[in-house]
């Protein structure tokens, strides 16, 4: 049996892992890279006269990724504008997605302060209605105590 590529393993790894905000931005980052690396050498290849060096292809799809675009070079081959094109969606995908990853993680935190400060009102309440039953408990004993002396009754031993 061959032994797992180091892809392989990351994916494995990922798979296996609890999804998180922290895991999700690092596929993002990940993801974001490769499409501005590869983009960047298939656009010097595909729309060679347009992008001198590697370098600059790199440069330009960084700037479509993130949706900067100053648009001083654009692509003219058709395969060209078709990785401009996939270039442009992982840009907008990636906003998207790391602004549902911030979202979330406010919503998250929004939702466990709630959950505490409605645990906390349930114990102060709980706490509060306990007294409560005492005090009614201490009121009966005292009304029993006094109907048993105006009816001439001895009075009920008190509980300690």
């Amino acid at each position: 049996m061959t032994r797992p590529s180091f892809v392989e393993r990351q994916l494995s790894r990922f798979e296996s892992s609890r999804l998180s905000v922290r895991s999700a931005v690092n596929v993002i980052v990940v993801a974001t890279f490769a499409v501005v690396v590869i983009g960047g050498a298939l656009i010097r290849v595909l729309d060679g006269d347009e992008y001198s060096s590697i370098w600059e292809g790199m440069w330009w799809a960084l700037q479509t990724v993130t949706t900067v675009g100053y648009g001083d070079v654009v692509p003219q081959e058709p395969l060209g504008r078709l990785v401009a094109a996939f270039v442009m969606l992982e840009g907008v995908a990636f906003l998207a997605i790391a602004t549902a990853a911030i979202t979330s993680a406010f919503v998250s935190r929004a939702g466990r302060e709630w959950e505490a400060a409605r645990d906390a009102a349930d114990e102060r309440r709980t706490a509060d209605t306990q007294a409560v039953h005492g005090r009614i408990d201490e009121l009966h004993a005292r009304l029993d105590r006094i109907e048993a002396l105006l009816s001439g009754q001895p009075a009920p031993k008190q509980d300690s």
